[in-house]
């Protein structure tokens, strides 16, 4: 049994940052690439970051320059720093990992239950 449990979210006024973590836990036998998600009202979810286990991240455009993802192999920890948001980035993140859960297994994709971010005046 794997799990994903993100914490971080809440709400920050527009410029402000928030710093969101994932902590993955269970039967993990190695973790291939972690991501973060967001979902916006009536929005398709939407890749925000990636990041592989050799530490080479992705970023959605409109985050570049804005949002850090950084990962801790050793606790099956990604985190997402998020600065100068804008009232666009509101939307549940959601963490994603691609992992195995043994030597011959496939790999699964796995998802945390999600963390509201809301950016308001």
């Amino acid at each position: 049994q794997v799990q994903l449990v993100e914490s971080g979210g809440g709400l920050v006024q527009p410029g402000g940052s928030l710093r969101l973590s994932c902590a993955a836990s269970g039967s993990i036998f190695n973790i291939n690439y972690m991501a973060w998600y967001r979902q916006a009202p009536e929005k398709e979810r939407e890749l925000v970051a990636s990041i592989n286990r050799d530490d080479n991240a992705n970023y959605a455009d409109s985050v570049k320059g804005r949002f850090t993802i950084s990962r801790d192999n050793a606790k099956n920890t990604v985190y997402l720093q998020m600065n100068s948001l804008k009232p666009e980035d509101a939307a549940v993140y959601y963490c994603n990992a691609h992992l195995t859960t043994g030597r011959f297994a496939y790999y699964t994709h796995y998802w945390g239950q999600g963390t509201q971010v809301t950016v308001s005046s």
